[in-house]
């Protein structure tokens, strides 16, 4: 069954209820939370959610649903569009939104 939430806080809390617990964030190409570090190889995208600001093109995001290959499950936020953080082309193809 495909979901979909009206704001990027309802999209985060309702995977955080549903085991995704983790914050991840990117750096370089791996995710990144306190105690872990994963490499492209060693994580799966769950679910992906798209936001587009209605008037301001920074406000566009995306809301993944990560699991990792051990099993920790947790959420990354990315901006896309203009405002887009700089990631390499195999991170950039992990994450593309299919």
């Amino acid at each position: 069954m495909e979901h979909h939430y009206d704001t990027v806080a309802n999209a985060i809390n309702t995977l955080k209820g549903q085991g995704f617990t983790v914050d991840f964030n990117l750096e370089g190409n791996y995710l990144v939370c306190p105690g872990s570090k994963l490499a492209l190889q060693d994580f799966n995208i769950v679910e992906v959610y798209r936001y587009e600001g209605n008037t301001d093109p920074s406000d566009e995001a995306a809301v993944y649903a990560i699991e990792s290959n051990n099993g920790m499950k947790g959420v990354l936020v990315t901006a896309y569009g203009p405002s887009a953080d700089s990631l390499s082309e195999a991170m950039l193809e992990k994450l593309r939104i299919r």
